[in-house]
């Protein structure tokens, strides 16, 4: 039987589809989302070193790592078994990664000028974190319940193997070592912060 890289998710289980893999990323994400939307309840100058932790974790592992999972890998296995990209449920995801996108960006701009108690950049990052919370549990739910069951019933289990092996090698050569460990960190940091 083929060997599976070792995939650290921090799940504790052995994985034998690569969905799960994102699945369990998803719950990582939402740990962070939860943060996120206790940050927003805030004084925003005060906290302004957790929301740039927050938004370091949304661009690199969010997005470099686990969106680059699902656009690279994923969604074209997907469409090697006969699911379109554009029109069906992959274009509307690959339609929120952008939008996502474009909620980080306006944050880590609104977030420099913070500093300076600019109300108007205070006032859009609020409104463009709680947007950007509701766009992406929306978006994980979809993918839960509808594109990775989909994605499951089309991708044989080898090709699983192959996905894992894929997402393995991205994190190693991609991101580097530890990258998981690193965001997972940033992940518990976050939350005991909004605890206290």
């Amino acid at each position: 039987m083929e060997q599976v890289l070792s995939h650290s998710c921090g799940c504790g289980h052995h994985v034998e589809r690569a969905t799960q893999i994102l699945s369990d990323e998803h719950r990582v994400i939402e740990r962070v989302l939860t943060a996120l939307d206790e940050l927003t309840r805030r004084p925003v100058v005060e906290s302004a070193a957790h929301w740039e932790k927050a938004l370091e974790f949304f661009r690199n592992f969010a997005d470099k790592c686990h969106h680059f999972k699902e656009e690279k890998v994923l969604f074209p296995a997907m469409e090697e078994q006969g699911i379109p990209a554009d029109g069906g449920p992959i274009g509307m995801m690959l339609m929120e990664h952008e939008q996502g996108r474009a909620y980080v960006r306006a944050m880590s701009a609104c977030i420099a000028r913070v500093q300076s108690q600019d109300r108007a950049a205070i006032d859009s990052l609020l409104g463009d974190a709680k947007a950007y919370i509701r766009l992406l549990r929306e978006h994980i739910q979809k993918e839960d319940e509808i594109l990775f069951p989909m994605a499951d019933n089309v991708i044989p289990p080898d090709e699983h193997k192959h996905l894992l092996n894929s997402f393995a090698e991205h994190e190693a050569v991609e991101m580097g070592a530890q990258t998981h460990e690193r965001y997972l960190e940033i992940a518990r940091q976050l939350e005991s912060a909004v605890r206290s």
